[in-house]
């Protein structure tokens, strides 16, 4: 089993709408088999690290965490179509690892839960979904005039919109 459900979503400070806060905050529940895990954390990036862990494996401690708590900045590559964002070291994470038709999810207790790959998309892609919604229906974000903030910004909705539609 693995689920994942946001109880809260809000910009920094817990606004409802925030024009300049261009990452989305929240309160989530994941359940993966027995283990539930609540957090705080920046649901936007987690989200995108989600729709990554659809074609890639992520492993405990590499890069990010998957409910990362912070999303300080948000580093694009070359062609500015993928992203890679910092943050702190505090969040959970696990290990998603593509095997057999679906993924096998770790936890940092090293606890093992298969998951059929229709599921899993199911559950990421209704995240995602809701995550974009979120920024659907607010007040248009102020995009930053610093160039490297701005091209993070525009880089991680490029990557989040292909891999999205790569379904």
């Amino acid at each position: 089993m693995f689920n994942i459900n946001v109880i809260k979503a809000y910009w920094i400070h817990h606004a409802d709408d925030d024009p300049d806060d261009l990452c989305l905050h929240g309160y989530v529940v994941v359940t993966i088999g027995n283990e539930q895990f609540e957090t705080e954390c920046t649901i936007s990036a987690a989200a995108l690290y989600h729709l990554k862990t659809l074609t890639e494996n992520h492993f405990i401690d590499t890069e990010n965490q998957m409910l990362p708590c912070c999303g300080l900045l948000l580093f694009p590559n070359d062609a500015n179509d993928n992203v890679n964002i910092s943050g702190c070291q505090n969040g959970i994470d696990w290990s998603v690892t593509h095997k057999n038709g679906g993924v096998e999810i770790t936890t940092e207790h090293g606890i093992k839960t298969f998951v059929t790959m229709s599921e899993y998309q199911k559950q990421v892609f209704a995240f995602a979904d809701f995550v974009k919604e979120v920024y659907d229906n607010c007040t248009q974000k102020n995009i930053p005039s610093n160039e490297f903030d701005r091209r993070g910004y525009i880089a991680f909705w490029n990557e989040w919109t292909r891999r999205r539609s790569a379904s």
